[in-house]
């Protein structure tokens, strides 16, 4: 994959940035890192929430749904700014909405208040998550898979050290002190991110050639470090084939991989696994979802990246096939590994679609063309959420499972027709 780049990118990005392309990199990881607790904290604070809002479990349960939705939402607006404008001003309201709201959430007081500061609080994750992204898409387009999934393993791994702190501060009866202290730390650190965030010229890997301004409406012809690719804008991205199978893929994988997330705990405890195997199996979560991105990200920059989605989605499909097999089985340790492969291969797509969306359709308006992608997510969350609490109780945990089975093995079918536009 990098041989379509110059091999003298690294040099070139020294001489824009005068140090290293891969501080870039570093800064987006401890960002990703800063903001993770929104999505991998929850489950710890859904409980002491509602008993110090004297609120039921049910009242609070669309929170984590609202923050997913919100969260992809708000990534096309600012993918879209950030494009055309940097990322200085995204990163900086990010900054204040992702640190605002643990802050905002450490004294709430009402139900309501809940819902407005986490929801806050989501739109600063989602600008943060599509500046990391793509900034190692801008600034590494050989090495695009290796960055991105540097970046989303840090979401994934970030929580690790939250979530003891948040745990150890409840248990001191201290909740108040741990949510505003934590809100801090995540403005402060991001700030400081929004110094050191730039973006290279977006034609900045071409060597010998010239570049034509491009307008929202024109279409632009320069290379992309890859042969000539057009950059495309959004609307021209949804006019091809590949967005549209990009996105139900996006969709499907997804819809595995989170009910999986949220249902490893019930299922096991569904079809009568020791406890010891039900705990084991949602502690590897996280690790298996961060090695993932991180593995098969750089992976894909050595062999045919289309090739490698394709065959991680179907894998990702017989690993939650597996996990009926053996759940069924009674086969305590088959479970484990089900659900670790079934969530190695589903995470990969973290680093795997955006470095598509890069290949595709260049670098110049990734943010906002895979935020669109990205936007997928959201109904896969809605099948991984409500519907597959609907389906189990009309078909049965076996049978939804195996749903979510299939629509992962669809998703990897469909990816052996991807190929450039």
């Amino acid at each position: 994959m990098s041989s379509a780049y110059p091999d003298n990118v690294d040099e070139v990005a020294n001489d824009i940035l005068g140090y290293s392309r891969w501080w870039q990199i570093a800064t987006a990881a401890v960002m990703m890192a800063l903001v993770s607790p929104y999505q991998y904290v929850w489950s710890s604070l859904e409980g002491p929430l509602a008993a110090e809002l004297d609120a039921s479990l049910s009242a609070l349960g669309f929170v984590f749904t609202a923050y997913v939705v919100i969260m992809a939402l708000v990534q096309f607006p600012a993918g879209w700014w950030r494009d055309r404008h940097g990322p200085s001003v995204v990163t900086l309201i990010a900054g204040v909405l992702a640190g605002g709201g643990y802050v905002g959430l450490a004294f709430a007081t009402e139900l309501w208040q809940v819902y407005l500061a986490y929801g806050l609080g989501a739109a600063g994750v989602g600008m943060v998550y599509t500046v990391a992204v793509n900034t190692a898409v801008k600034w590494f387009p050989d090495k695009r898979g290796l960055t991105t999934g540097i970046g989303t393993m840090a979401f994934a791994a970030g929580s690790a050290a939250f979530v003891p702190f948040i745990r150890y501060m409840i248990a001191g009866d201290a909740l108040t002190t741990g949510l505003w202290s934590m809100g801090l730390l995540i403005g402060v650190g991001i700030f400081v991110g929004t110094v050191v965030l730039k973006d290279p010229p977006h034609d900045w890997t071409v060597e010998n050639g010239s570049s034509t301004e491009n307008t929202e409406t024109e279409t632009e012809t320069i290379a992309d470090g890859s042969g000539g690719r057009r950059h495309y804008t959004w609307r021209e991205m949804v006019r091809t084939w590949q967005f549209w199978v990009m996105y139900f893929m996006f969709f499907a994988v997804s819809a595995a991989g989170l009910m999986i997330t949220a249902r490893t705990i019930l299922y096991a405890e569904n079809l009568q696994l020791t406890a010891a195997t039900a705990t084991i199996a949602a502690t590897l979560l996280p690790v298996g979802s961060a090695a993932g991105r991180l593995i098969v990200g750089g992976l894909s920059d050595r062999v045919d990246r289309e090739l490698l989605t394709a065959v991680s989605f179907v894998l990702c499909g017989v690993g939650t096939l597996a996990v009926v097999a053996f759940g069924s089985l009674g086969s305590g340790v088959g479970y484990i590994v089900a659900v670790a492969v079934a969530v190695f291969f589903w995470s990969s797509q973290f680093s795997l679609f955006p470095s598509l969306v890069g290949d595709y359709y260049g670098s110049r308006y990734s943010s906002a063309n895979y935020s669109l992608v990205y936007s997928g997510k959201m109904w896969g969350g809605v099948f991984g959420g409500g519907v597959v609490g609907w389906l189990v109780v009309v078909i049965g945990w076996d049978a939804t499972f195996v749903v979510g089975g299939v629509l992962a093995l669809a998703a990897g079918a469909v990816g052996f027709l991807l190929r450039p536009p």
